[in-house]
């Protein structure tokens, strides 16, 4: 448990999904926490879960399926270098100069450390994001996924901290 908070739930988990509106457009879906301001309340993030479709196989052209989870809102899929993004997620195929579907690759960024660690990170605010676009794909791509954690109640001063280093990065 780190310091300054206080676990007032059991873990849970909580489901997400965001579907793309047309092929290769970006899509941000938001989640709401239903988290308490009042009480400082926030969500301790232990594990999160992210299953992108695959890209469609198209000989010859490269294709991808990318998708994120963030604490604040984007314009972009993120990645792990912004200080917001909790988890990201690649799946792509490379067949530029194929005849044949090519060969895929996938890229994920660890759902639960090896390191054991406590938690991956807190969300202070009521909502956490999630962005979805394809590449170069003939069907619409979507991401479904689990953010797992637990609720705690923070300190007066570190739940001021936590919410104002959330929004002031965003």
């Amino acid at each position: 448990m780190p310091k300054g908070l206080k676990e007032t739930s059991s873990t849970v988990s909580i489901g997400f999904s965001v579907v793309e509106t047309a092929p290769n457009t970006f899509i941000q879906g938001s989640v709401d926490l239903n988290l308490s301001p009042l009480d400082r309340e926030v969500f301790v993030v232990q594990g999160i879960d992210l299953n992108p479709t695959a890209p469609d196989a198209i000989a010859g052209v490269d294709t991808a399926t990318s998708c994120s989870l963030t604490t604040t809102s984007q314009t972009g899929v993120q990645t792990l270098a912004n200080s917001n993004c909790m988890a990201d997620s690649v799946l792509n195929i490379r067949a530029a100069g194929f005849v044949d579907s090519g060969v895929g690759f996938a890229r994920i960024a660890q759902e639960a450390p090896a390191t054991l660690l406590e938690y991956i990170g807190i969300i202070a605010t009521n909502d956490f994001f999630v962005q979805l676009q394809g590449t170069a794909n003939n069907l619409p791509k979507a991401v479904t996924g689990k953010l797992y954690g637990y609720r705690a109640r923070a300190d007066a001063d570190i739940y001021s901290a936590l919410v104002q280093s959330e929004v002031l990065s965003a």
